[in-house]
């Protein structure tokens, strides 16, 4: 589950899921049609993939989510430093600033953060 890739279409229906769970399996098979023109049989194909994936769970027709979005962005975070930066948070964020300055609330939300690990 540490390799967890979307592409961009399973992502959407995804952050579909994420943003009304739990809900039930017709009420998918609904939002799919109305928002990515979707047939029926292609909504419980990407389903039942990323449920043996191990993302989403589809028990007595209710579909909630296993990993949460935010823990499932926080590891695609993780992985990205990981193979980009040999795992280098510092060298991620010397590489952000570079192109970018951060403003005085990023480096006061950035300091918080960092006071709180060390608590």
């Amino acid at each position: 589950m540490e390799n967890l890739q979307l592409g961009l279409v399973e992502n959407k229906f995804a952050e579909m899921i994420w943003q009304h769970e739990p809900l039930g399996s017709g009420e998918l098979v609904k939002l799919c049609q109305e928002q990515l023109d979707w047939k029926k049989s292609t909504t419980y194909t990407v389903l039942k993939k990323l449920c043996e994936r191990g993302l989403f769970q589809n028990q007595n027709g209710v579909v909630s989510s296993v990993i949460s979005k935010s823990d499932y962005y926080a590891m695609q975070s993780k992985q990205f430093v990981d193979a980009t930066f040999d795992g280098s948070l510092p060298a991620f964020l010397a590489a952000f600033t570079k192109r970018k300055p951060l403003s005085q609330k990023e480096i006061a939300e950035i300091q918080q953060m960092i006071d709180n690990c060390k608590e």
